[in-house]
């Protein structure tokens, strides 16, 4: 009996045409699942000439860069991407090392770090680095309102703000004026690289309580040494050579079989073609739904589907890359933050885009080894200052990179190589980098 109904299900699902609108890695790990199932009419359509949506592996002169997703974040056994990657002999010795998968950092690891302020002071770390914890014990704070089923106040940037505030009338009340202004300034930039990390214009959009639902997993976060796209390359090498389609933009999907067709969804490209399929399943980037929903669907989606959509958020989050002929920071430095003189009002937006975009960027990662980036820096910066930077030439970020990094540095001929960066935001595939739950959110 039992080989009879699988016997059966085999043969229905063998006539079932299934249409994978994306060919990201949720796009491509749907084709993976359901072909291993037994489903055997599966194809992927993608809008563009390439796959793997926001994994993408870009150069910089000679090196590589991940222009979208950068690290394994999590690298251990419970972690699906690490487990492929790790059988794709992706990775490097040291990510495979059980020490590095079992030591859990709690989702903030130990880095080396550099202060720059905006007179060109460089400040010493063992004045930083305790406003630094105390700042990562409020991001842990946050964490746990979402076990507690509670939250003070609706957004995190509201708590943070109120939090630091305490602090700093409680602890720093004897603390020179001049001191005390600049600890939170160096707050307002750990708002920045929030911001960064949430993929928000403002902390205060981010939702509390929903802080918590990110779970966070042992292991030192590790990179691709070939790139990302190795990733992609390899799970795509496992599927049928013929399963994706490229340059097939969607202009609808026709879901409802109101004229009993005999399929039950056609999918209309914009080049005129017709796609009929047994189910269609969408991978396409939330940016794109929110922005496209109400045309992408026919009919329109059910209203709780729509609600849904629109309440998440979806933000940006851009790197700049700056290459160098020598490095002018030291060989541990791991991230340097810039340090503004006149925001000790515990801000993470700026009031005039045209004149200080440049503002909002946190800092710079740097990028190691050196044998395989060179000396090459990454710039991190979000929002809406992030997407006014997009609309800029290579030229004028350029220059506003170099201006910045001699003020800070105090060092007059800091001259970078070459830049690169990314711009997601214009990308009309993506419509951004990635989605957070909103502070009015977070109680849904």
């Amino acid at each position: 009996m039992k080989s009879a109904v699988v016997s059966t299900m085999t043969t229905s699902n063998a006539i079932k045409k299934i249409l994978i609108v994306g060919s990201g890695i949720a796009g491509i790990a749907a084709a993976h699942r359901l072909i291993k199932d037994g489903f055997r009419h599966v194809k992927i359509i993608e809008a563009t000439a390439r796959s793997g949506g926001r994994i993408k592996t870009g150069r910089l002169g000679d090196n590589i860069v991940e222009m979208g997703a950068n690290w394994i974040h999590g690298p251990c056994k419970e972690n699906p991407v690490f487990c492929l990657s790790e059988n794709y002999g992706l990775l490097e010795p040291e990510a495979l090392l059980p020490e590095n998968q079992t030591k859990d950092f709690k989702g903030y690891v130990p880095e080396v770090s550099t202060f720059f302020t905006s007179s060109g002071l460089q400040l010493n770390p063992d004045d930083m680095y305790p406003v630094l914890e105390m700042f990562l014990q409020l991001l842990n704070e946050c964490s746990e309102f979402n076990d507690k089923g509670e939250e003070p106040m609706p957004s995190m940037g509201e708590f943070l703000r109120s939090k630091v505030q305490q602090h700093a009338a409680e602890k720093w009340k004897d603390v020179a004026p001049s001191t005390r202004s600049r600890l939170l300034c160096f707050i307002s930039t750990m708002f920045k690289t929030e911001c960064c990390i949430h993929g928000t214009h403002s902390m205060d959009e981010v939702g509390l309580q929903a802080c918590g639902l990110y779970k966070t997993l042992p292991g030192r976060d590790c990179t691709f040494p070939g790139g990302y796209e190795g990733l992609i390359k390899n799970l795509l090498s496992e599927l049928p050579s013929d399963v994706v389609t490229y340059n097939r933009p969607v202009r609808c999907i026709h879901w409802s079989n109101s004229e009993k067709r005999p399929s039950p969804v056609v999918v209309e490209c914009e080049n005129g073609e017709k796609i009929q399929a047994d189910h269609v399943i969408v991978t396409v980037p939330l940016g794109y739904l929110k922005q496209h929903q109400s045309t992408l669907f026919h009919p329109p989606l059910p209203s709780h589907k729509s609600q849904s959509i629109q309440r998440f958020g979806f933000g940006t989050n851009n790197k700049i890359f700056v290459e160098f002929d020598s490095p002018w920071w030291d060989a541990d430095c791991d991230v340097i933050y810039l340090v503004w003189e006149d925001e000790e009002a515990l801000l993470d937006q700026v009031p005039d885009l045209k004149s200080s975009w440049i503002k909002k960027l946190m800092g710079f990662t740097t990028l190691k080894p050196v044998e395989r980036y060179g000396y090459t820096l990454c710039g991190w910066i979000a929002g809406h200052e992030s997407e006014y930077m997009e609309t800029l030439s290579e030229q004028e970020v350029t220059q506003a990179v170099t201006q910045l990094l001699r003020r800070f540095t105090g060092n007059p001929i800091i001259t970078p190589r070459r830049i690169l960066r990314s711009q997601w935001f214009h990308d009309p595939w993506t419509c951004g980098s990635y989605s957070f739950r909103r502070a009015a959110q977070s109680r849904i």
